[in-house]
């Protein structure tokens, strides 16, 4: 089980075309000496967490930034995100009245998969831009040229951001009291916020319940969270992965969690080798042309010993598909007993590009995938183990829609993703919301 570099002999997709292959050896070894950004005890206690989510006792929130940026790594810019994303889950504790994981992608997520290696403006062609870790965003030859000098950074920049979530997580700034005031301001705000009015009171009396009894257990003060990325840049994730002296057994010390993208998810390929070997829990996005013998297959690879919270599947169907192309995955999964968290991604299957060019969302297509992986639950008496998505704490204007009505006129006006569109902080909580909805219907 040890034979860490095993992928290297098989296809690997997605991978940059790096033209200095001394300098990229370098690059490795220095990345092979630096301390891990996450421990192998944080990683099992993430998969109990998930454990308890594929049994319906807890619920998974995982989101942050399609791509982060190096730029993006600021205070600033990590609490915004980390605000929305324990807004977002005081929401959901209370509806869902079970714990909530919260799993930032964040913190390592500088590359992205794309659908071509190159790009062409105005007659020019020129690689694509794959994440900072990789190239530059500006459209020139030097900037998009891979320079795997990048991948020191992007380990700096995770362990930057990871450090920032912590200090935060556990500084006071989580505080359930302070989280639900923020929420209140959005309800006060919102011209959705009648119908987010009666929840919001509800946890008003929770909380003043809590206080008349002077409860003040350490939970209300901080949270746990967890980072999380897509393993796609494999030599980078290999000089990342150590073994335990605990165990023996080899972790990804990249992250807490991380996941196999749909593009690259092959079974005779390099980076479900890859993931095979280690013991973090993992993530495999699946499209809608996923069929229960692939799945199944993917089970039996990643995880033959059927170790409750070691696999989840991130289901990216399209609000257009959803309803058709989940039951029978659940179904066949769920009849071969193998435990499997399921987790509805309702963004990569709702893109389009707007007239004006720009590529976009509908919030509404999102809350209908959302609505149906539900609604598939529900009718199979399944669990629906939590949402994935791509979000950031400012106010930009990338998704349309929503309980603000962002229009496609108004794309322009604050379009800042690097990648794909992310529903700003509004939006977000009108998702969560609506989650929490659902989530009491379903039980």
């Amino acid at each position: 089980m040890r034979n860490l570099d095993a992928w290297r002999g098989l296809p690997a997709a997605q991978q940059p075309e790096w033209h200095d292959s001394a300098e990229l050896s370098e690059v490795l070894d220095e990345l092979s000496q630096l301390p891990p950004l996450v421990f192998a005890g944080e990683c099992d206690q993430l998969k109990d967490r998930l454990a308890a989510a594929q049994r319906g006792e807890s619920f998974v929130l995982q989101g942050g930034d399609c791509a982060e940026t190096f730029a993006g790594a600021t205070a600033s810019a990590v609490q915004n995100k980390l605000k929305t994303l324990l807004q977002m889950a005081v929401v959901l504790t209370y509806a869902a009245q079970v714990p909530v994981v919260k799993i930032g992608r964040m913190a390592g997520q500088f590359a992205k998969p794309r659908s071509s290696s190159d790009e062409t403006s105005d007659g020019v062609t020129l690689p694509a831009y794959r994440g900072d870790a990789v190239n530059g965003f500006e459209f020139t030859a030097e900037s998009r040229r891979p320079d795997p000098r990048r991948l020191i950074r992007a380990y700096h920049s995770s362990a930057t951001i990871l450090n920032l979530c912590r200090a935060f997580a556990n500084g006071g700034y989580a505080d359930l009291r302070q989280v639900h005031a923020w929420n209140q301001d959005f309800v006060a705000t919102s011209p959705a916020g009648k119908d987010y009015e009666h929840l919001a009171s509800e946890i008003d009396r929770a909380l003043a319940f809590m206080r008349a009894c002077k409860a003040e257990p350490a939970e209300v003060h901080t949270v746990e969270f967890w980072s999380s990325h897509e393993a796609l840049l494999l030599d980078y994730e290999s000089a990342l992965t150590r073994v335990d002296p605990r165990t023996s057994w080899p972790y990804a010390v990249s992250a807490h969690m991380v996941w196999i993208g749909e593009r690259t998810r092959q079974l005779d390929h390099a980076h479900l080798e890859w993931a095979s070997r280690i013991r973090n829990p993992l993530g495999v996005k699946l499209g809608p042309s996923t069929t229960p013998d692939d799945a199944l297959a993917i089970i039996e690879r990643l995880n033959p010993s059927a170790e409750p919270g070691r696999l989840t599947f991130v289901t990216r169907m399209g609000a257009d598909r959803i309803r058709d192309a989940l039951p029978l995955l659940v179904e066949k999964v769920t009849a071969s007993g193998a435990p499997v968290t399921w987790v509805c991604d309702p963004m990569h299957g709702n893109t389009f590009r707007s007239p004006s060019g720009y590529k976009t969302r509908r919030v509404d297509d999102i809350f209908d995938e959302v609505t149906g992986f539900f609604e598939v639950h529900r009718a199979l008496r399944t669990h629906p183990g939590g949402i994935h998505i791509e979000f950031t704490g400012d106010e930009v204007t990338e998704c349309v829609g929503g309980g603000h009505g962002l229009l496609e006129a108004d794309l322009h006006h604050r379009y800042e993703t690097v990648c794909d569109p992310r529903l700003n902080r509004r939006q977000s909580l009108d998702l969560a919301f609506k989650v929490a909805e659902l989530y009491r219907l379903s039980t």
